[in-house]
């Protein structure tokens, strides 16, 4: 079997005893006195942190089903519902869906609603804006762009326009982010509170060993050239020391002028990058564009996970598969 294989059976092996490690917390802890408080959450990555947190005692409803953009997104009459209905609603980032900002103050004023971008503890960093690298030559494009970062406060004294909202792809986020689901439906639900907590803690730990793997895998590619389609990856790469040249769509993954287009291309066939990245939510016909007159493959990275199942493992399988998908296509060279 080689390396490559038998790492992927180790994170399927290691999938399955998350579930198993949660069910054992679960039916240790739960104590049935008490129905669980009814939960949304707006993103498929998120409802999974929620999922693991709720095991065994209650499962969230999921607001943007798979598949969709949240930048731009119409509820359903079903899941305007589920918001009207919860008690709890866990949500990303007003920057990630400001749509959604709006709706909650008229369909759940009265939830509890947890903007899990601004919580304590949590990295956060500006867009990188216009996104690309024309300076960068031999592959060494470590992290050119300083940007600026902090960690939140709980404040709302920043600007949001600025911050980058797909923080969810820094597994030490979603790490912070099950101490702060834990505790908010501790708070709600005091009776299966030893429950929510010990789920966080197995969640937790398991992450530390995904991305122990991860940076094994990663770190053979970790000097290879690649361009993204939107600007949506950098918590990943600042986590997995792997960094992409630019980007071809702008932060707010709006289509590219003909120029940028012609200027990636450039970027492409002056730093012998590797692979440009697609996504399945946008065009591919401008990716193919790109590639015209390189040398370059092509791959995909889904930031939202498109094609993975919603549910509790959802988020490991997520991170597993943004890191094979850059070690398929940057090492087939």
């Amino acid at each position: 079997m080689s390396i490559r294989s038998s790492r992927a059976a180790n994170r399927a092996t290691l999938r399955r005893l998350i579930a198993l490690a949660v069910l054992s917390v679960s039916a240790l802890l739960t104590t049935p006195a008490q129905s669980a408080p009814r939960v949304a959450a707006d993103i498929p990555p998120v409802h999974s942190l929620v999922a693991q947190v709720m095991e065994g005692v209650g499962e969230p409803e999921l607001v943007i089903q798979r598949g969709a953009s949240p930048h731009d997104y119409a509820l359903r009459p079903s899941e305007a519902a589920a918001l009207e209905q919860a008690e709890i609603v866990f949500w990303t980032s007003a920057e990630l869906t400001p749509w959604l900002d709006r709706s909650l103050q008229t369909l759940a004023a009265d939830a509890t609603q947890i903007q899990l971008i601004e919580s304590r503890g949590t990295t956060r960093y500006a867009f990188r804006e216009a996104f690309l690298d024309t300076q960068a030559s031999g592959h060494d494009h470590g992290h050119e762009q300083e940007l600026d970062t902090h960690k939140s406060t709980g404040d709302h004294d920043h600007a949001h326009d600025s911050i980058d909202p797909h923080a969810w792809l820094d597994p030490v986020n979603a790490q912070n982010w099950f101490g702060v689901i834990a505790e908010t439906l501790a708070k709600a639900d005091p009776e299966n509170a030893a429950t929510y907590r010990g789920n966080a803690q197995a969640g937790d730990e398991a992450l530390n060993t995904l991305m122990d793997d991860i940076r094994g895998d990663l770190q053979p590619v970790s000097d290879e050239a690649f361009i993204v389609f939107h600007d949506a990856y950098q918590y990943f790469e600042r986590r997995f020391d792997v960094t992409a040249l630019g980007s071809i769509a702008l932060s707010d993954a709006s289509d590219p002028s003909a120029a940028r287009i012609a200027e990636i291309r450039e970027v492409v066939r002056a730093n012998d990058v590797r692979c440009v990245f697609a996504e399945p939510q946008f065009n591919p016909d401008l990716v193919e564009t790109v590639l015209d007159g390189t040398q370059a493959e092509t791959g995909v990275l889904d930031p939202l996970g498109s094609d993975i199942p919603s549910g509790l493992d959802f988020y490991p399988a997520l991170i597993e598969k943004l890191s094979s998908n850059l070690v398929e296509c940057l090492g087939s060279g």
